[in-house]
């Protein structure tokens, strides 16, 4: 997976651009909004909303923004109701695609996401067409300077996580979702909050595709992260870095 995790750290990168950080600022901000809801205003008793409190500070989100989507969360006067709503569907020559995504009117949202597969020559399927490629995981990410990768392996392991994988940027550490709270909690009192961490689609079965492809597949996750209502996007997809790496140039 040597290619999809290129594309991981290159889409990290180019996230942290200023241009793009208003829109990152709003989908943790729904995100918070959301998770206030669900388990309340205390970060220490929701895991969901300490999640996405260190995802925004890990970009770093104005600490009033990230108080103001909670106060909006736990006013009396809150409109924002946002519902969890997954895609699923097929790129250019049948790579798998999941799109997660928060939104206020799913209408709305439905049409966006089904013209930008459109746009590439894919086509958006029904629920679970293409979840069996996938598996459904916690995921708990640190950086490359937090420890070395032997290290943070065994740490990972003897938390009960099923692996950890490192590159020059980051530790990846995957366990069961059963095994998320526990694990998550060990890592935190000793290496403090992750970067990032959450449930993700972990693909199961890889696409290996071709540079044209490649290029398709890429401008697709790039139509549905620059909509305010995509959370995250799920591939399949498998390049060599070669290909990857003139694909960014």
């Amino acid at each position: 997976m040597a290619g999809h995790s290129k594309f991981k750290n290159i889409q990290h990168r180019k996230g942290a651009q200023d241009a793009k950080r208003a829109k990152i600022f709003t989908k943790i901000g729904r995100e918070i909004i959301v998770a206030t809801k669900l388990g309340g205003p205390d970060p220490q008793s929701n895991p969901r909303l300490r999640a996405a409190i260190s995802a925004g500070r890990a970009v770093d989100m104005p600490n009033d923004r990230i108080k103001r989507a909670i106060d909006s969360a736990t006013g009396a006067n809150s409109a924002d109701n946002y519902e969890t709503i997954r895609y699923e569907g097929y790129g250019p020559n049948g790579v798998a695609v999941i799109v997660e995504t928060l939104t206020d009117n799913r209408t709305r949202t439905v049409a966006d996401v089904r013209s930008y597969f459109t746009k590439v020559g894919g086509v958006l399927g029904e629920t679970n067409s293409v979840g069996f490629m996938f598996d459904r995981v916690g995921e708990i990410i640190y950086p490359a300077d937090k420890a070395s990768a032997d290290a943070m392996f065994e740490s990972a392991v003897e938390a009960g996580a099923d692996n950890a994988e490192s590159d020059e940027e980051s530790h990846t550490i995957t366990c069961s979702i059963d095994d998320y709270a526990a694990v998550r909690e060990a890592l935190v009192v000793k290496y403090g909050e992750p970067e990032k961490s959450g449930m993700v689609f972990k693909p199961n079965v890889m696409a290996n595709v071709d540079e044209e492809t490649a290029k398709s597949i890429i401008k697709l996750i790039d139509l549905l992260e620059d909509n305010d209502d995509v959370q995250n996007v799920y591939t399949n997809f498998e390049v060599t870095d070669d290909i990857m790496e003139r694909l960014m140039a």
